[in-house]
């Protein structure tokens, strides 16, 4: 298969000719070059909307003059459940991303490393009485083992378990959270960085005018009904 223009590509539309142009890529000999340079696939596959590595593989197959076998295969399973994608709005939607910063994108990482291996930490001899429960208390008295951090005793909290401060308080989505309960509190939020949590206090229809705002000014919410 011969590709002379870029709406040729299986999986490529209107708004992902618009995003390729932004990063200087406007004809197909272009997007073929930057096929094979590995920084130049990172950074369109972060660029365009809903193309991942498996339709930048098609794409280079179809460069090359080879059929896209396994894009064939997907829409014919895909035919059947059809119905079901539009009756479920919203279902297979990509959600919005934010735009990160390489400092930032790295210490969401090392977060979630972080994260991984820190220990449960539970409050002195929880194990000992029920009603102390597991949720963290610093031991106090003068001849706690635990607070001498003596051996075999739970480990305390400690300031070497933290996680990079450059992505403190962020959500693992790398948003900024906003709590926000009324439509109100939608103005003035920057939907590039900072992504809104409805209140538990607020009703149902309160939170639809919330959702049908956000949607309006392109910002994620992070607690939706659906």
């Amino acid at each position: 298969m011969t590709v002379k223009n870029l709406k040729d590509l299986n999986g490529l539309n209107d708004k992902n000719v618009e995003e390729l142009a932004s990063i200087g890529i406007s004809s197909a000999d272009e997007l073929k070059a930057a096929l094979n340079d590995d920084a130049k696939v990172k950074e369109v596959i972060k660029t365009l909307t809903g193309v991942g590595p498996k339709t930048v593989a098609n794409w280079k197959a179809q460069f090359e003059g080879e059929e896209p076998k396994k894009e064939a295969k997907k829409e014919a399973k895909e035919e059947p459940a059809t119905e079901v994608v539009e009756a479920e709005t919203g279902a297979y939607t990509v959600k919005k991303k934010p735009e990160l910063d390489d400092e930032t994108a790295d210490a969401l990482a090392k977060r979630a490393i972080i994260s991984g291996r820190r220990p449960a930490f539970k409050r002195q001899e929880w194990y000992r009485y029920s009603k102390l429960g597991e949720k963290w208390r610093k031991p106090k008295g003068i001849h706690s083992k635990m607070k001498r951090c003596l051996k075999r005793r739970s480990p305390m909290v400690d300031i070497g378990f933290r996680g990079p401060a450059a992505a403190r308080d962020l959500h693992p989505s790398g948003f900024e959270e906003v709590l926000v309960y009324n439509v109100d509190g939608l103005e003035g939020i920057d939907p590039k960085k900072q992504a809104v949590r409805i209140g538990g206090t607020v009703g149902t229809k309160k939170r639809m005018a919330i959702e049908d705002r956000a949607d309006e000014l392109g910002i994620r919410v992070l607690n939706r009904m659906v």
